[in-house]
């Protein structure tokens, strides 16, 4: 369906645009509890992260010396976009409900998003996906749950 680099640019943006976005947004709401932090933390990270990973995907796709320059760019274009795009999806629920609600329905878009994305990865590569699902899960979970902790500390020691 996809050409491998489009693969490549698309699996990366998602993955790192939920988990980025899911602990920025999870740690900002600890220990802010404001929906103006948390929402120009998810436009930041649309934004600034969505070319800092398009940049790192480039540079590392380069490095391997195999991609043409087109492979290359179809990588950066479509990490950018995946990533810019999918940080956005973020911000509805943030600027449509009560702040608590919308970390809890970011967690589980993000989450379904992941594991869907993981079922057909693993699919395409013939892997059992119930198994890459739940690692990738619990990476993920892992983020959540530091972040929260991260951003209770900073609300506690700096209020």
């Amino acid at each position: 369906m996809f050409n491998p680099s489009l693969k490549t640019g698309l699996s990366f943006g998602l993955t790192s645009g939920i988990i980025t976005t899911l602990g920025l947004l999870v740690g900002l709401a600890a220990g802010t509890s404001s929906r103006l932090a948390v929402l120009g933390g998810i436009l930041t990270i649309a934004v600034a992260d969505a070319f800092s990973d398009a940049l790192g995907i480039h540079i590392s796709e380069e490095s391997e010396n195999v991609h043409t320059p087109r492979e290359i760019w179809q990588s950066t274009f479509a990490t950018f976009f995946a990533k810019f795009l999918f940080a956005l999806t973020f911000a509805v629920p943030v600027l449509l409900l009560d702040l608590k609600l919308a970390v809890i329905i970011s967690v589980a878009w993000g989450f379904l998003i992941l594991t869907v994305m993981n079922f057909f990865v693993a699919r395409s590569g013939k892997i059992t996906p119930w198994k890459v699902i739940g690692e990738h899960l619990l990476i993920a979970v892992v983020v959540v749950i530091a972040s929260y902790f991260v951003g209770n500390l900073i609300s506690t020691f700096f209020k």
